[in-house]
């Protein structure tokens, strides 16, 4: 793989455009998008990956993701997300499940503690290897176990260490299932908590295009929204990619643009905040695949 005859052809399509996996909806194509059926079968594609050299990026919801304009080679992963396990406190999703699946089920099962999960996009898989949060809390801190996949096999471990917006998943692993731990409260406490968060995104963010969420981690005591808009970057444009008007970390899709256009106002943002107060933006977003010059 990438073949066109292959023993895992069933989960196998080639030349898949990935511009509409991904909430920018920027990009080339995957040259071999793998939807593993089973957990053997990606236990196996990851061996056949090892064995033959070949690159390996994983496509959660693509919420956070920038795809490049030359495509990705390799194997592009798209894990399936049904499946889950409700067991008091404890509850088990595959990492292809949405984040807002684990919402509901807290909200369902009368528990508490991942409030801050609310409204924020992509999959559990994503959330859980960027850990994923907001000041109110973040994605490890109710963790209770990571199933992880490789070429070798599968299983689970009970934690794994993590920073701001960065968990260490080891080299070559992949995160399958992920096991939260929420406890009891107060539950209009915790309600009113998602509403006040929701309603904060929909007045500050620019929910109506497409978009990958924050560009840039905070980096500390300061805001990469606050230090894009003093260097008068707020609006900016290049090509049909634009840094929003209602949010300065935020790079919007304005119909059309490339992955070379938002790259641009990447580096732009950078480069301006860097001469300007020192500062140097370290990005949110994961980049896979091959970005043009």
């Amino acid at each position: 793989m990438p073949a066109r005859s292959h023993p895992l052809s069933r989960d196998v399509t080639f030349d898949v455009p990935l511009a509409k996996w991904t909430s920018v909806r920027v990009g080339g194509s995957a040259e071999a998008l793998v939807k593993p059926s089973h957990p053997d079968v990606l236990v196996q594609t990851l061996a056949i990956a090892k064995r033959e050299g070949l690159a390996v990026s994983i496509l959660g919801g693509g919420a956070n993701t920038l795809v490049g304009d030359g495509g990705v080679p390799g194997v592009t992963l798209k894990l399936p997300s049904g499946g889950e396990e409700v067991d008091g406190d404890l509850i088990t999703l595959s990492a292809g499940a949405p984040i807002t699946r684990l919402v509901t089920l807290m909200k369902q099962q009368q528990r508490v503690g991942a409030e801050f999960l609310a409204g924020i996009p992509g999959t559990i898989g994503g959330a859980t290897t960027m850990n994923a949060g907001t000041k109110n809390g973040e994605c490890m801190r109710i963790v209770d176990g990571l199933e992880l996949a490789t070429a070798d096999g599968i299983g689970w471990v009970k934690s794994l260490p993590f920073v701001y917006r960065h968990t260490a998943i080891p080299a070559g692993a992949v995160v399958t299932r992920v096991r939260f731990r929420l406890g009891q409260g107060d539950l209009k406490e915790s309600q009113a908590k998602m509403e006040a968060d929701l309603g904060y995104r929909k007045r500050t963010q620019p929910l109506d295009k497409p978009n990958f969420g924050s560009v840039f981690t905070n980096p500390p005591g300061d805001h990469a929204g606050r230090l894009i808009e003093s260097v008068q970057l707020k609006g900016h444009r290049i090509g049909n990619a634009q840094i929003s008007e209602l949010h300065a970390n935020w790079i919007v899709n304005l119909g059309g643009a490339t992955a070379r256009d938002v790259v641009a106002l990447m580096e732009l943002a950078t480069t301006r905040v860097r001469d300007s107060s020192g500062v140097t933006l370290t990005p949110e977003v994961k980049r896979i695949g091959v970005f043009t010059p």
